[in-house]
This record gives C-alpha cells, structure tokens and sequence, in this order.
C-alpha cells in the first residue's frame, strides 16, 4: 500500500472513532438528562416484613413521588445480602436498579470471605438514608442499671453473662464486640436465627441482655417486659431522650445501624445527583419521620461523597472488632 493512501487510511479511522466518541456524549447526556422514563427498582437484600423492607417500601413511595415515576421494591436476600448486592452490583450502570443496604454492606467486606465484588469499587454511593441506635435491653427485675454495672460485674466474672444477638456476624452482635472491647470485659455471645427468638429468651431468663434495634425491641420495652438501659449512638436520640448512650461511659463508642443508597459502579453522575436529591428530600418529609420513628430512623442530608466517606471508615472500624473478636458468620 502506498504511503500516502495509508495515511489517509488511518487518519480516516482515527476522525471516524472521534466521530464515534462525539456522537455517545450526547446520547448518554441526553440519557441523564431524561432520568428516569421508566420504573426504578429498589433492592432489598433482606425478606420481606423487617425493618430494612419496611424503610424501603416508605422510600421508595416517596423517591417515586420525587422522581414521577414508580419505583418498585424486590426483596433478594440470601448470604448476609451478599446476593442482593452482587445483584445490583452487576447490573446496567444506569440508576434503573439501586441497592439499600445497611452497616452489613462495611462488615461483610471483613466477615465474608471470597465477596464476589469489591465493597468500595463496585458501587457508585448515592445517599445515607437513615440511621438508628442499638439499644442495650434487659428484664425489668434486671440489677443492672447501666452498663457500668455490667462491665462492673463482668470484670468480677468474666464469661458468666450472655447477650444474645440477631446473628453472628450481625451489626448488633458487632456493637457488643465494640463493648466488650472498650470496657475490657468478657460477655458470653449467644447467637439466634432473628430478634424474636433472643428477645423470647432474655424475658424468659435464658440470657442476660440483648444488644437489638430499636425497632425489634420497642414493642417490649413499651409492653413493660424489657427495660432499655442504653443505645449505641454517639448522641441520645429524640426518639429514646431519657435513654444514656453508651459513648456517655466509654467515649468514643458508637454503633448505629445505617442505611444507605448504592447504584452500580459507572452510573452516570447526573444520575447520581438526581437519586440524591429525591433520596434526601424522602427522607426529610414528615410522612418518613412519622413511619419511621418508631424505628429510631433518623436522617440529615448528606451527598454521594459523605456515604463513601462513610463505607471506607466503616469497612476499617469493623475489621478491627472482627479481627480482635475472631468474629465469623459461623
């Protein structure tokens, strides 16, 4: 091939492949520009009826009534929702199908081994959407009062009392572990398939507290069968004012459950920016806070840089707890 003709050659592909580039800007601009104009789909790496269903099910009425558009929630649980989030995590990178998870999407990337994705690379971060305490529970005939009185008769005998827990591996087992940690004590850890089971136990005398949500034990605690005796967050919430946090004890302590919002890696920034936005105003309504109070739920706006910010330092926080507490999910 003569020179000449084969520069023109390439030179002609080169103006073709920009040509190329060119013309997928707008598309994908106009992409975003229209988002959405179909249904979103919220996925809930939990089964239906607990508390994380029960929060998606109230954001994803009011995202839709933000957006204009239905935003339809399906529960994939399976795996300590690895499933769920492997799920979104593989899908078109396009805002379409959006996760909500909780602390476990940080502690699973410590406690499960072998994740099919990576926790800070596969999903773009949308928004916090809630957080809540733990609240530390006991039986009303109970003689600890606080959690000095726990750590003060743990240090006296180490091992003898037993906290039950959603779960091994659980964000309330994990603000035990954090307890123990900072008190310098040893509790005995009783795992159980779910709340209800634990907290069945603990009023029948089976164990000696119960590290739960706020949700899973208000009903007992108003009931009059258990007694709250601290929460894990880092200030008193509104919901549980006459309630000490456990940070008033041992500063530094803190163990919310969070709730968050993630898209697939790759989603276009408006996209981003557009969920944000809906997320944030959902969570700001009166129809949030009236249905999610009796859950503790509260939330502040916050950006996409603010969550990730949020996973890096959550993924650190509990690796340490895992690690020093030999933690596994079996």
């Amino acid at each position: 091939m003569h020179k000449p003709l084969k520069r023109r050659l390439v030179a002609g592909l080169g103006l073709a492949a920009a040509l190329s580039v060119v013309a997928v800007l707008p598309v994908a601009a106009q992409a975003a520009d229209s988002f959405p104009d179909k249904p979103i789909h919220l996925i809930v790496p939990f089964p239906p009826g607990g508390g994380t269903d029960t929060l998606a099910r109230v954001l994803a009425e009011r995202i839709g009534t933000e957006l204009k558009t239905n935003v339809i929630v399906e529960n994939r649980p399976g795996a300590g929702t690895v499933v769920g989030s492997d799920y979104v995590a593989r899908s078109d990178p396009n805002g379409y199908t959006i996760l909500l998870n909780t602390s476990a999407h940080a502690i699973n990337d410590t406690l499960v081994p072998k994740l099919p994705y990576d926790t800070e690379k596969a999903f773009a971060p949308i928004a916090i959407v809630g957080q809540a305490p733990n609240v530390v529970v006991v039986r009303p005939d109970s003689p600890f009062k606080t959690v000095g009185d726990i750590a003060a008769y743990a240090k006296a005998h180490p091992g003898k009392l037993t906290f039950g827990s959603s779960g091994n591996g659980t964000a309330v087992h994990l603000a035990a572990e954090l307890f123990e940690e900072m008190a310098h004590v040893t509790l005995t850890h009783v795992p159980y398939k779910g709340a209800s089971p634990a907290m069945t136990d603990l009023v029948g005398g089976q164990i000696d507290m119960f590290f739960g949500t706020a949700g899973a034990v208000t009903p007992l605690v108003k009931a009059g069968k258990l007694r709250a005796i601290a929460i894990t967050s880092t200030e008193r919430s509104p919901y549980w004012p006459g309630i000490p946090t456990i940070a008033e004890t041992y500063p530094g302590y803190t163990a919310d459950v969070w709730y968050a919002l993630f898209a697939a890696a790759g989603t276009p920034p408006a996209v981003i920016s557009s969920l944000n936005r809906a997320a944030i105003a959902a969570t700001q309504s009166e129809m949030f806070r009236q249905r999610m109070g009796s859950e503790g739920v509260t939330n502040k706006p916050n950006t996409p840089d603010d969550l990730a910010r949020l996973v890096h330092e959550e993924i650190a926080r509990w690796r340490k707890v895992i690690k020093d507490g030999n933690v596994s999910m079996g």
